[in-house]
């Protein structure tokens, strides 16, 4: 297969296949604009979830099924956003654009697994939420730590089978001449519009896959919120409803953007793709991970604690 696209694309020497990041915009202080802009929001992802790591690991208080997920989301989003901006800021800089087949392949493959890796969290961290506000007495064994690392489990296997999938699918696509990447990294769409053989398969595939993997949980979510919703009505106590709502504002918000964005993405005909929903994209991929941290600690007293005791430790304690 790597043979017949370096044949077609005139590369018969080298043997060779490669694709071109040519990004969002082609100006040169565009370009520099975009640089900076990712540069920052690089760094600010990586500081803001190593320290939700650090300080969930430190605080022996945050050692609950909740904050276990937290970590495990915090770690997806610290490899996915390593996954795609590194590459792109020296794209940014480079006058190469160039990324070779297998290195395209490559970041498609961890940036589909951890998408869907992102979201069976999201569903885990939903059924705790369920459990501890709905079924309460409960809660210790329905969400003991044998359960919670065997619901972790099997997010990594359904992810990396359903990057797999993909990934070996798309090596049997034949791609044209052209081999311009209007992104600033490897993505599905993209790849497949870049197609010159027949992609009825991994289009059925995608959505297939997809229902499975992203609308099943999805539906999951919503029904858990519902049940979540009915039962904190039903408290008596403002302070009370005031305190379980609070436990799932975090958790909700992050759901919304996440959907809310890879929606506006794949929701659609693979025809009808174009710029906004490239925007979409960079939302999803980079925008997300960046505002989980903002949104977990924002109004979690618990998060402010342990950040707290992480940087000035014992003096921010609570008095016994």
């Amino acid at each position: 297969m790597l043979q017949t696209v370096g044949e077609m694309d005139g590369d018969n020497q080298t043997g060779a296949f490669e694709f071109l990041l040519v990004g969002l915009l082609e100006k040169p202080e565009q370009q520099q604009i975009l640089f900076w802009m990712f540069l920052s929001m690089y760094l600010v992802t990586v500081v803001g979830n190593v320290l939700i790591i650090l300080a969930i690991g430190s605080d022996s208080r945050l050692h609950t099924p909740m904050y276990f997920f937290l970590v495990n989301l915090s770690f997806t989003d610290l490899f996915f956003v390593t996954n795609t901006i590194p590459k792109m800021l020296v794209n940014l800089q480079s006058q190469n654009k160039a990324i070779s087949y297998t290195g395209c392949l490559t970041q498609l493959y961890f940036l589909v697994s951890l998408v869907a890796l992102d979201n069976l969290i999201l569903a885990a961290m939903a059924y705790d939420r369920y459990v501890a506000i709905c079924r309460p007495l409960r809660y210790t064994t329905a969400m003991s730590p044998g359960l919670c690392i065997l619901l972790l489990a099997l997010c990594w296997v359904f992810s990396v089978l359903y990057g797999l999938i993909h990934t070996l699918l798309l090596t049997r696509v034949t791609f044209c001449a052209s081999r311009k990447i209007h992104h600033i990294f490897c993505e599905m769409y993209i790849l497949l519009r870049l197609a010159c053989s027949s992609i009825q398969v991994n289009h059925t595939v995608l959505i297939a896959t997809g229902c499975f993997i992203f609308l099943i949980p999805f539906g999951f979510m919503i029904v858990s919120y519902t049940w979540i919703v009915r039962t904190i009505l039903r408290i008596p106590s403002a302070s009370r409803k005031y305190k379980a709502f609070s436990t799932c504002a975090s958790h909700l918000a992050v759901v919304s953007l996440f959907y809310g964005t890879l929606c506006m993405v794949y929701l659609q005909p693979l025809h009808t793709y174009s710029m906004k929903d490239l925007v979409a994209t960079v939302m999803y991929a980079v925008v997300t991970p960046m505002m989980n941290p903002f949104i977990y600690s924002l109004r979690n007293k618990d998060m402010h604690g342990a950040l707290g005791k992480l940087f000035l430790g014992k003096a921010f304690q609570k008095p016994k």
